[in-house]
C-alpha cells in the first residue's frame, strides 16, 4: 500500500495534464521523485527522463501514475513493467479492449498491481494521492472505498467527510470492462486492513464485477460491514451508461442481479447516495 514515503514517478509528466496532475498529487504530499517523457526537461524541480527503466534507475521508484493518450497507454505500461515497477495507476480513458487485454496479460505475468484504466486513481488518505482524486472528498477515516465510478465516488466521499467520517484506503477501479483490477481481487486485502472497519461499494450496472465480489465476500468470510451503492436503477437493456462497461444485456448485469447477489453476501444495497451515507453513518456510529 502506498503511503508519503512511496517513492513515485509519472509517465508524461511534461504534458498539461500530466504537469498540472503532478502538482496537486505533489502539494497533496505525495513523493513524486520523476517523471519521463520525450522531452526530458525538469518540472517544478523534479527530474525528468527519456523513460521508466532511467527514472527507476535514478531514483528508486516503485510506483507510476501514467498521463499518456490511449493509443499510447499500453506501450507506457509495457515500459513501466519492464523497469520493475511494481503499482501502475492509469487514469486514461479509451483505452482499446485488445490494448487492456495485453496490457493485463503483462502485468500479471510480472507480479505488478495495475489499477485503471479509466480510473480517478487511488489514495490513502492523509498519505499520498496517485491519480486526481479531489482533496475535499479525502479525509484519514475508517471507511475503505471501491468503485467503478468516479464522480459518485468524489460525492460519496465528500459526504461522508462533511459528517466526520473519512476513508482508511480509496481505490477507484475504474469503469472499463477489461481492467487492472476487479473488485474481488481487493477483498482479501480489506478484509485484513486493520483501520478499515466497512467497505463501501460505488458500482453501477453492466458485466459481472458485482456479482463476482459477492462471490468473494462469501469465499472470504468477510466480517465487516460492506454497503453498495449501484447506479443505473431505471438504465433501459442495451443502452450504455456512462462507462464502457455499463450495460445490461437481459437480466445479465442488471441492477436486479448485483442486489440479489449482494445482499445474499450479506451486503446492503442502496440507490441513492444520501441513503447510502446515512448507513455508513450508523454502521459506524457506537450503539
Amino acid at each position: 500500500m502506498i503511503d508519503r514515503t512511496t517513492r513515485v514517478l509519472v509517465q508524461g509528466i511534461t504534458g498539461r495534464t500530466g504537469r498540472m496532475h503532478s502538482r496537486m498529487m505533489r502539494a497533496y504530499g505525495t513523493n513524486i521523485v520523476a517523471g519521463t517523457s520525450p522531452r526530458p526537461e525538469p518540472v517544478d524541480g523534479i527530474p525528468v527522463f527519456k523513460d521508466c527503466g532511467e527514472a527507476v534507475a535514478a531514483t528508486g521508484a516503485t510506483a507510476t501514475v501514467t498521463f499518456v493518450g490511449a493509443d499510447a497507454l499500453l506501450g507506457a505500461i509495457r515500459e513501466a513493467v519492464e523497469a520493475g515497477l511494481g503499482l501502475i495507476v492509469t487514469p486514461t480513458e479509451g483505452m482499446p479492449v485488445h490494448d487492456a487485454l495485453a496490457a493485463l496479460a503483462l502485468v500479471r505475468a510480472a507480479g505488478a498491481r495495475w489499477i485503471g484504466a479509466s480510473t480517478p486513481g487511488m489514495a490513502v488518505p492523509g498519505e499520498a494521492k496517485l491519480g486526481f482524486l479531489p482533496e475535499a472528498s479525502l479525509a484519514p477515516g475508517a471507511v475503505g472505498i471501491m468503485s467503478k465510478s468516479g464522480t459518485l465516488s468524489y460525492e460519496v466521499g465528500y459526504r461522508l467527510v462533511q459528517r466526520g467520517l473519512g476513508q482508511s484506503v480509496w481505490i477507484g477501479v475504474g469503469g472499463d470492462p477489461v481492467k487492472g483490477t476487479r473488485y474481488a481481487e481487493l477483498v482479501p486485502f480489506f478484509a485484513t486492513h486493520a483501520p478499515t472497519r466497512a467497505l463501501v461499494i460505488i458500482g453501477e450496472i453492466g458485466g459481472s464485477e458485482e456479482e463476482e465480489l459477492a462471490a468473494a465476500l462469501v469465499a472470504q468470510r468477510f466480517a465487516k460491514p460492506v454497503l453498495a451503492l449501484v447506479a443505473g436503477r431505471s438504465a433501459r437493456e442495451g443502452v450504455t451508461m456512462g462507462h464502457a462497461g455499463a450495460m445490461v444485456h437481459g437480466e445479465a448485469g442488471s441492477w436486479a442481479s448485483k442486489q440479489v447477489a449482494l445482499e445474499a453476501a450479506g451486503a446492503r444495497v442502496f440507490d441513492t447516495v444520501a441513503a447510502l451515507v446515512a448507513a455508513v453513518e450508523r454502521a459506524l456510529t457506537p450503539a
